[in-house]
Formats: structure tokens, C-alpha cells, sequence
């Protein structure tokens, strides 16, 4: 019986409840992946069947990922009334729904509810991001946590792999790129004849995505899955010293990682939901142009397979942030310098395309050191630091609008040096901005104190 409990984590958890718990989260962030980084082909699909300009297409990504900001504080209150479990139980539901307004959205081709759609499906993924993320952050040991994202993060990823390449086979046709060349020729009603044909191919894979949704939340519900206490979760040394924080803005450390998260998450859906337009631009249809996501995410899960490896072993989390911040201000710098066509992988393109492929790489690891570092010794501020970092995603919603923006006006290539400021308020962070526990102003107010302290014992 004593080996037993001296198995058992902090949380009172076995090996096997660990790592049945490590398989349930995975699976959500499989579904994460999956709506999320679809988006990437959804993108090119709705500007051609619903007659936009790159500006109009990229609020896909805006409608979605705007739910974030909307709904993540919500979220966190959720969580606390109705514990981890019922409220993933809602957030797919919200999924659900989501895929499911999708129906009505094609039956009319219609844009505005094809966004409120994806807003819908925000709202459930930022209820469950909101769960799911402190929850794998804080279930093992702090130093590991870097470790277990990346293995999460492979999940996510692994799904934005099949997503396009799913997505594709069930509303594409080899003969589409005809479709898409002749729209120009078209007379009005041929054309929109034709366009209310291609958006309806949506209705059977998102009906049976949505009751997938509605299955697996019931299942979460049931699921054995453990409830965790993270209003007790600061038993620190500094324990004392953060009951004396009355908010989470007391962390700067956590609001300077919200910004990293709400710049890095940018920079990642612009390397993957900006790649297929941009390899487009060069002459490459758009059927051979929809494997570039994925290989930028297959890329991803390379980094995240070193993080694996590597951390905490042979560097810090830490140490990989501050190389992959780096490393991304290296790769988005040739976006902008690097020309000529490259044939690689069967693929003939621009050199340029292959290192927003690379950005995968130095993006791996981001996400999972900042989570750690920016929730580090919030105690019972845990579950509302993290609805804040998810906040962060709205970076998606509105960093590849500006590039959207950008791009309509400067071109696509040029676009791109959007990227560069975003990588160097990263590599800020990753050298300097997580290890700032105090804003200058109560800096200023402990000084005294501490002076007059020293007298006293003097």
C-alpha cells in the first residue's frame, strides 16, 4: 500500500490515471487541430465560391479566432462553476453547433452565416482551450511541462496535416481547376450556378463532423477523466508574497506572455493559413498548392518531437524558446530576401514559399515554453491567467487580417514583414520578459519597505 502512494502525483494520480487523462486531452487537442488548422483550405475554397478579395478571406480567421477574446474570461468562470468535465461537455456542444450552421450557410452560399458558424465553433474551442491547456500544464512536474505540450501539440498538429488533405478529398474535384479557370467566362447565373454547387459539397462532412462533436462531448462527461483543484495549486515559498497580488495584473510575466501568445499564435496561422494563396501566386494550381500546410505542420511536429527529446535533458524550455524565437526572425527575414524558383518534393516554387514551410519549425516550440513560464506561481489565479493567455489567440482573428491588408495593397510577398516585429517582441520575451515578476511603479513602492526593513534589523 505504501509504494501506491508514493506512486501517486500531486494530484492523488496513479501512472495509469495519468496517462488514461494524458490520452483524453490528447484527443481534444486532436479536434483542436483539426477545426483549427482546416482553416488553411477553407480560406482559398470560400474567396473562390463566395467571390472575395484576400482581405474578405482572411475573416474565416478573424470570425473564428476573435471567439477567443469573446469568451475565454467567460470560460474561465465556467470552468469554476461547473468543473472541467460539464464544461468541456459544453464547449462540444458549441462545436457542434457550429458545424452544424454550416448546412444552412452552403444551402444559400451565403458568407455572413458561414462566419457566424466558425464564431461558433471559436466559442467552443476557446472553452476548451481555456480546460485544456492548464490542465496538461499542471499535471505532472513544472519543469516537464514544455515536454507535455509538445506531445500535445504533435496531436494538434498531426490533425492540421489530414485536415486540408481530408477537406480536399470530400468537397475537391481533379476537375475543379477547369471550374476555377473558366468562372471569369461565365455568364452571372452559370457562374452562380456553379459556385452554389461547389459550397454545398460542405453539408455531409460538416453534418457528420458536427454529430462526431456531440458524441465525444457526452463522452468527455463520462469519461474518467479527474477533476483538478487549481485554486490550491501555489504551495511555493512565495506563497505568502502572491496573496499580496489582489489580480492577474499584478503578474506582468503573465500579461507580457499573453502578448507573446497573442504575436506568436499570428505568426503561426499566417506560415500555414497564408501558404496555399501565396504558392498560388506563382502559377501553382490550387489542388497541388493545398499540401503546403502541411508540410509546414509536419515540420512543426519535427520541433516538437526535439522539444520532446530534448527538454528538460539536454536544455531548458527556456533555452528553446529563446532559440526558436531567434530562428523565426531568421526565417520570416528570407521570406522577404529569398528568389528563385526551387524545385523540391516534386513541387516547382518561388524559394521564398519553402521558408514560410520552415517556420513550422521555430514555431514548434513557442507556445509550449510560454504557457509554463507565464503561468509560473499564479496559484489561484491559475484558471484566470489562462483564460487570459487564451485571449492571446485572438492574434489569429486579427494578425492575418492586417497581413490580409497588407497584402491587397503592397502584394503577398511584401506582406510578410508583418512577421518581423512579432519575432522580436518573442525573442523579448524568451530573454527578458518572463523573469519580470514586478511593473516599475510597485517596484518603486517596494524599495522602501525593504530599506526600512534593513534598518530595522540593523
Amino acid at each position: 500500500m505504501k509504494d501506491a502512494v508514493e506512486t501517486r502525483d500531486v494530484h492523488g494520480l496513479s501512472p495509469s490515471q495519468l496517462k488514461i487523462s494524458m490520452g483524453i486531452i490528447g484527443g481534444m487537442f486532436f479536434v483542436f487541430g483539426f477545426l483549427s488548422w482546416i482553416n488553411a483550405i477553407l480560406i482559398p475554397y470560400f474567396k473562390i465560391a463566395c467571390e472575395l478579395s484576400h482581405f474578405e478571406s482572411y475573416f474565416v480567421a478573424f470570425a473564428f479566432y476573435i471567439a477567443y477574446f469573446v469568451m475565454s474570461v467567460p470560460a474561465s468562470y465556467l470552468l469554476k462553476v461547473a468543473g472541467f468535465k460539464k464544461g468541456m461537455m459544453v464547449g462540444f456542444f458549441a462545436l457542434a453547433l457550429g458545424a452544424f450552421i454550416f448546412v444552412p450557410a452552403a444551402l444559400t452560399r451565403t458568407y455572413g452565416i458561414f462566419l457566424v458558424g466558425l464564431f461558433t465553433l471559436g466559442i467552443g474551442l476557446a472553452i476548451l482551450q481555456t480546460a485544456a491547456n492548464p490542465y496538461i500544464t499542471i499535471l505532472g512536474p513544472a519543469e516537464r511541462a514544455a515536454q507535455r505540450i509538445s506531445i500535445m501539440g504533435i496531436c494538434n498538429k498531426f490533425a492540421g496535416i489530414l485536415a486540408p488533405l481530408l477537406f480536399a478529398a470530400a468537397v475537391l474535384k481533379p476537375t475543379d481547376q477547369t471550374l476555377f479557370d473558366s468562372l471569369a467566362s461565365l455568364s452571372d447565373t452559370a457562374r452562380a450556378t456553379a459556385l452554389d454547387a461547389l459550397i454545398r459539397r460542405v453539408i455531409l462532412p460538416y453534418s457528420l463532423v458536427g454529430t462526431f462533436l456531440l458524441l465525444f462531448g457526452l463522452g468527455i462527461r463520462y469519461s474518467p477523466l479527474p477533476e483538478l483543484d487549481t485554486d490550491q495549486q501555489d504551495t511555493s515559498a512565495n506563497a505568502a508574497e502572491h496573496d499580496k497580488k489582489q489580480h492577474i495584473f499584478h503578474f506582468p510575466h503573465l500579461i507580457l506572455g499573453a502578448v507573446a501568445i497573442f504575436l506568436h499564435v499570428g505568426t503561426q496561422v499566417i506560415a500555414v493559413d497564408t501558404v496555399i494563396n501565396y504558392a498560388t501566386s506563382f502559377g501553382i494550381q490550387l489542388l497541388e498548392a493545398k499540401v503546403f500546410p502541411s508540410f509546414t505542420l509536419f515540420i512543426t511536429i519535427c520541433g516538437y518531437l526535439l522539444g520532446i527529446v530534448c527538454i528538460p535533458r539536454f536544455f531548458s524550455q527556456t533555452t528553446a524558446l529563446k532559440l526558436c524565437t531567434t530562428l523565426g526572425l531568421c526565417f520570416s527575414l528570407m521570406i522577404l530576401v529569398a528568389k528563385g524558383m526551387v524545385t523540391f518534393l516534386g513541387h516547382q516554387v518561388d524559394a521564398s514559399v519553402w521558408f514560410i514551410v520552415l517556420l513550422g519549425l521555430p514555431n514548434s516550440l513557442v507556445w509550449a515554453a510560454i504557457w509554463p513560464l507565464a503561468l509560473d506561481g499564479l496559484g489561484r489565479f491559475v484558471k484566470i491567467g489562462s483564460s487570459l493567455l487564451i485571449m492571446g489567440l485572438s492574434g489569429n482573428a486579427l494578425i492575418p487580417l492586417v497581413y490580409g491588408f497588407l497584402a491587397d495593397r503592397w502584394g503577398l510577398r511584401e506582406a510578410y514583414v508583418l512577421l518581423i516585429p512579432c519575432y522580436l517582441y518573442l525573442i523579448f520575451y524568451a530573454f527578458w520578459g518572463h523573469k519580470i515578476r514586478y511593473w516599475k511603479k510597485e517596484k518603486r513602492k517596494l524599495e522602501p519597505e525593504t530599506k526600512s526593513s534593513a534598518s530595522l534589523v540593523g
